[in-house]
C-alpha cells in the first residue's frame, strides 16, 4: 500500500462525511451512493459505479458474479451501505472483492450512524 492509496482513502472519507454531514442516517443504500458520487465528482476524484466483478471458476467465467458498488480510481473499493450495523460477513464481502480484484484496499462504508466516523472500516490485504 502506498502513500498515495492512503492519502485517496482519506479524500474519499472526507467526501462521505460531507455527505453524511448534509443527509444523516435514515436513507437508501442507493442515496448515499448517488451523492458519494456527486461529491467525488466535485472533488475531481475518478471513480466508477457498479463495476462487475467477474469469477473464473474452473475455467469458465461466471460474468456479473459481483458489482463492486464504487470503485475510485482503479484502486480503492467501496462498498456501501445504511444498515444498523456491519458484520463480519460484510467485511469478508469487501476483502473477497479486494482478493478478486486484486487491488490491497477498501472502505466499508455504513451511513445509518448517527456520526459516520463510527460506520467506517478500512480494510487492506
Amino acid at each position: 500500500m502506498t502513500d498515495e492509496d492512503n492519502a485517496l482513502s482519506r479524500h474519499v472519507i472526507g467526501c462521505a462525511i460531507e455527505v453524511h454531514r448534509h443527509l444523516g442516517p435514515g436513507l437508501l443504500e442507493g442515496a448515499y451512493e448517488d451523492c458519494l458520487c456527486h461529491e467525488m465528482s466535485l472533488r475531481g476524484i475518478a471513480h466508477e459505479r457498479q463495476v462487475a466483478l467477474p469469477v473464473t471458476y474452473k475455467g469458465i467465467n461466471v460474468a456479473g458474479a459481483y458489482r463492486l458498488d464504487i470503485l475510485v480510481e482503479r484502486r480503492l473499493i467501496l462498498e456501501i451501505k445504511a444498515i444498523d450495523r456491519t458484520t463480519l460477513v460484510h467485511e469478508a464481502q469487501l476483502l473477497t472483492y479486494l482478493r478478486l480484484s486484486g487491488l490491497h484496499i477498501g472502505l466499508l462504508l455504513n451511513f445509518n450512524h448517527a456520526v459516520l466516523k463510527d460506520g467506517i472500516k478500512r480494510l487492506t490485504l
